[in-house]
């Protein structure tokens, strides 16, 4: 039973990873698993077996939910915009609880107010200069480079809570080629759509997931550091971006199209929702050994 836990609470990060303005690190900290998977991944070649055994099913899920989320989400978002956005701002507030706990006994100060609204500025005006229009994607030299440096700094959304590496790849017009465009198309390619399909649309997310795997084992370091050293600051910035979250995602206009009583009702069924799970999901009993 905890195996399968563990599988729908990488589901659940598999998912926020891509929603723009939704973190799976967020979804992390809500589930009270991100210090051990923190702790798993920059231990995973000095305890190989035992960080294995602790990331394959959170790995399983969120394959599974990524792959089925570049699909499915996409029809979700554009038949179902608002209740879906709800479901996600339900989940992101659930997991306040959680960030207060880890903030119990540190000493913020006047340094810590700081941190937490610099890091709320910071998610918004990300936001707010979010790109429009998408970039079309010619494979180069410079092209993979360019895919890779993307991976890295999208990675950003799977370790850190609060940032979305999705918002990124919008802002940077780059989300609809890779996530909607680019994984869709490789699904269709390998159940029949041809080779020329899949070679072009491997040679895209095969260095754009490179950038991620690297960009992940970088950031848990310094996260893993960060806490190590300035833990009450941290978490400041963490709660930071993680309030700003459901901000950004009710910034975006296009989410209140077609509202109506139903629609609004729906949406707050979805928020309760949201915050149900984020809490049933939350509290891992067992912690990663130092």
């Amino acid at each position: 039973m905890k195996w399968f836990l563990d599988v729908l609470r990488g589901m659940v990060i598999g998912l926020a990873n891509v929603i723009p303005g939704v973190s799976g690190g967020t979804m992390m900290v809500s589930m009270g698993i991100y210090d051990k998977l923190i702790w798993s991944i920059n231990n995973l070649f000095k305890k190989f077996k035992e960080c294995v055994k602790i990331l394959l099913p959170y790995g399983i899920g969120m394959v599974i939910a990524i792959l089925a989320g570049a699909v499915g989400l996409k029809i979700a978002f554009r038949e179902f915009p608002l209740p879906t956005n709800a479901l996600f701002i339900g989940l992101i507030l659930g997991s306040l609880p959680f960030i207060l706990k880890e903030l119990k006994g540190e000493k913020i100060g006047w340094q810590g107010i700081l941190v937490f609204i610099l890091f709320f500025a910071l998610v918004v005006v990300l936001k707010a200069i979010e790109a429009n229009n998408s970039t079309e994607i010619r494979l180069s030299v410079f092209e993979v480079v360019k895919l890779f440096l993307l991976g890295t700094i999208a990675s950003a959304t799977m370790v850190i809570p609060g940032v979305s590496g999705s918002m990124m790849l919008k802002t940077l017009g780059y989300y609809e080629p890779i996530v909607t465009g680019a994984l869709p198309d490789l699904l269709k390619g390998l159940t029949g759509g041809g080779g020329e399909m899949i070679l072009r649309n491997l040679g895209i997310l095969l260095p754009f997931g490179l950038g991620i795997v690297f960009g992940i084992f970088a950031i848990a370091k310094l996260i893993e550091f960060l806490l190590k050293h300035w833990k009450g600051r941290t978490y400041c910035a963490i709660l930071g971006m993680v309030v700003a979250s459901p901000v950004v995602i009710l910034m975006d206009t296009s989410i209140y199209e077609g509202f109506n009583v139903w629609i609004c009702i729906a949406s707050i069924a979805a928020l309760v929702a949201g915050v149900l799970i984020a809490m049933k999901l939350g509290g891992d009993p067992e912690p990663a050994e130092s």
